[in-house]
């Protein structure tokens, strides 16, 4: 085993003792951060299209302030979180060109339900009323375009970069009429710089360890709103089961600056989390991959109040031909 892979592997092992949060945050949207990009499992060939089918799924059933737990209303606000579901269906398409370029889409269609509750000063009392929406939407498109500069049967390292544009809504309402905040919208309205840089390895026995960091920085503000910067960092370790299963863990690192815009809730956005995530990918031949995760948090720091999720998983396939 390699310098690298031992420490790596060590930390994996020992940091499941350390459970102290969840790993999603905010009082609408969430995507999960496992990353099952082709930069991270393995990159096609020249010639090559990949078409991937990513389902994840987030529960954010859990107000947190800071790094501790709280009751839905211990903290006095305008509303009160109570839960958002996420359901989101990721579908990608890649194609590899000659000189180390692929060329990737990706395109989300958002599966969401949230309920708080509206604390309504009227006539010097307080009224307590129940808010929720439920709406299935497309989310914003990604285009992201790579390049390998290192490539041979060992390793791989290759950059990226891409633009996140503004093709979801931003003015869901509900039965009422009532606007979703605009963090719970399935767009943000503006149009973000994708940037990223890969590395990945093949180790003795067929193993694989890789490396991806990405940042997702908004470019402007739509609407009185700007969403935070993003930051990532991904650790991954694949180790062979059999000739088809892959037992896969991935540590995910997310840093996320606070909204910005008078139509942000600057003060409940933006977090700090690290996530461990096992999984299992499965090679049921001719080009088809089938994979599954599930993510656990180690760490979590959120500003104001928001929602969080105790786990949440990922299932998905991709075809290459």
């Amino acid at each position: 085993m390699s310098s690298f892979v031992r420490p790596l592997a060590a930390a994996l092992f020992m940091l499941p003792a350390v459970f102290v949060a969840p790993v999603h945050a905010s009082c609408g949207a969430a995507f999960c951060t496992v990353n099952t990009t082709s930069g991270m499992l393995d990159v096609p060939a020249e010639g090559q299209t990949r078409v991937d089918l990513r389902f994840e799924f987030i529960d954010q059933n859990q107000p947190r302030s800071g790094s501790d737990d709280v009751s839905v209303g211990e903290i006095s606000s305008h509303h009160d979180e109570v839960r958002t579901i996420n359901r989101n269906l990721l579908a990608t398409i890649e194609h590899a060109f000659a000189g180390g370029w692929q060329l990737g889409l990706t395109l989300p269609l958002i599966d969401r339900s949230h309920h708080h509750i509206h604390n309504h000063h009227h006539d010097g009392e307080v009224l307590h009323l129940d808010d929720n929406w439920d709406f299935r939407e497309i989310g914003d498109l990604r285009l992201n375009l790579r390049r390998t500069v290192v490539s041979d049967p060992q390793r791989q390292l290759g950059v990226s970069i891409g633009v996140k544009l503004p093709s979801g809504s931003t003015d869901v309402d509900n039965d009422d009429g009532d606007e979703a905040e605009r963090s719970l919208q399935p767009g943000t309205g503006t149009t973000d710089l994708l940037l990223g840089a890969g590395w990945r390895g093949v180790l003795d026995g067929g193993a694989a360890a890789s490396i991806s960091v990405a940042a997702q920085l908004a470019t402007g503000e739509h609407d009185d709103y700007r969403p935070g910067h993003r930051f990532q960092l991904d650790l991954g370790y694949e180790h062979p089961l059999t000739a088809r299963l892959t037992l896969p863990v991935q540590l995910n690192f997310l840093v996320r600056a606070r909204d910005q815009g008078d139509e942000a809730e600057t003060d409940d956005s933006g977090m700090q989390s690290i996530g461990l995530s096992p999984g299992l990918i499965f090679e049921a031949g001719g080009g088809l991959r089938l994979y599954g995760f599930y993510q656990r948090p180690l760490y979590q720091h959120v500003h104001g109040v928001q929602l969080t999720s105790h786990w949440s998983a990922v299932l998905g396939a991709s075809q290459t031909f």
